[in-house]
């Protein structure tokens, strides 16, 4: 007996509803709303519990238009601070807040997303949930976050925030990102500010290490301490967000997306963030504005979209993998942060090109100038002998 074709009543379904498969699907409801989408979300609504933030300058001023209404707080300017450097950058910087977002894009949504939906399998052009319901469609995009793979080799990035209400002001007016005059504990640690208004703050404990693992109640305790050195009270805590984001030291590109086998995905699983600091919502802004341009949406035609992005990102940003390696093969954990302070004493523009992932010849060699604060020849050294095949074929 021939079985009848799975009915395909979807042009695109996407996978997760987290930030990258949010803001196209969003994006895409807006700007082609005759597109028949759907995203599912396997938890009860799409964002999770995250704060997602840029700089102004990381996004065009049609795209930071277009991302408004999510935004939750912005500040002029942001604070860093070292043991031996404290300063104070202007330019904006933003942050969303997964509350807002699900805010936003659910309702814009409508009945192009299902919440609870748990999936047991995805292919190009089908899903299927794990009741057995299998969704048919054009395409299909896998945001499910960062893949398993052997092509990259990485650091991470592991932090852990809690969003608190304090019981006095804090007295801070920006940001700040950067906070490493703090114990390092083996790696390069710094906490990250928040100040939404004067007695809401996101106190966010941040390591920079050699893996994903990472201790919740020592970053808790990091975190009480923190705040009493400040003289900080904190009345009660709101939330917590904790995660693990990888910091990309090589890799081989080329076999990475062969290893994926023509499935569209986003985000982290696209290898869609920045290299060295591991903000993601700016390439996840360009994919949703890229897949708005597309003329067809069956899955070759999406996935070839998806990977020449990522092979343009890759390609731009391998002298931030350059500098990872410095930063986790180069000297002693215990000083990282060093590489960082002597980041920030530079010029302004520069720093704000490297957010950006923009560099230019002039930008690389003034990095790279003078002396450095950790032995070069080390990290390529232990680059090449650690990563030989990733850094032949593509670094």
């Amino acid at each position: 007996m021939t079985m009848s074709p799975l009915a395909c009543n979807h042009d695109l379904v996407l996978v997760g509803g987290g930030l990258a498969n949010g803001l196209i699907a969003w994006r895409l409801r807006r700007q082609r709303p005759g597109l028949r989408i759907l995203l599912l979300e396997q938890g009860e609504r799409i964002g999770g519990n995250h704060t997602w933030s840029f700089h102004d300058s990381d996004l065009s001023a049609a795209q930071r238009d277009w991302m408004a209404p999510l935004v939750s707080c912005r500040w002029p300017r942001y604070d860093v601070v070292f043991p031996e450097l404290a300063r104070t950058l202007d330019g904006g910087y933003a942050s969303i807040a997964s509350d807002d977002f699900a805010r936003v894009v659910a309702p814009a949504l409508g009945d192009a997303l299902r919440t609870n939906a748990r999936v047991r399998d995805v292919g190009p052009t089908s899903v299927t949930l794990e009741d057995g319901e299998t969704i048919a469609a054009r395409a299909v995009i896998d945001g499910r976050g960062m893949r398993a793979s052997s092509r990259l080799a990485l650091g991470w990035q592991t932090f852990l925030g809690r969003e608190v209400e304090l019981e006095a002001p804090h007295g801070l007016t920006a940001p700040v990102i950067m906070d490493a005059a703090v114990e390092q504990q083996g790696g390069y640690r710094f906490v990250y500010l928040l100040p939404f208004d004067t007695h809401r703050i996101l106190i966010e404990d941040t390591h920079y290490v050699d893996g994903a693992g990472f201790d919740a109640a020592r970053m808790q305790a990091n975190i009480d301490a923190y705040a009493q050195a400040r003289g900080w009270r904190i009345a009660r805590v709101l939330r917590e967000e904790r995660g693990s984001l990888p910091i990309v030291l090589a890799g081989d590109i080329e076999r990475y997306w062969d290893d994926i086998a023509g499935q569209p995905c986003a985000g982290l699983r696209a290898g869609l963030f920045h290299a060295t600091t591991g903000y993601s919502l700016p390439h996840a802004v360009r994919l949703a504005d890229r897949l708005c341009g597309l003329r067809g949406f069956d899955a070759p035609a999406v996935f070839d979209a998806i990977r020449e992005e990522a092979q343009d990102a890759w390609r731009l940003q391998r002298f931030f993998r350059l500098l990872n390696r410095m930063l986790f093969l180069a000297g002693s954990p215990q000083q990282r942060w060093r590489v960082m302070q002597r980041f920030y004493r530079l010029p302004a523009p520069l720093i704000e090109n490297f957010y950006a992932g923009r560099l230019s010849l002039a930008n690389k060699a003034r990095i790279l100038s003078g002396k450095p604060p950790v032995p070069v020849g080390q990290a390529l050294a232990a680059a090449c002998k650690i990563y030989p095949h990733q850094i032949r074929k593509s670094e």
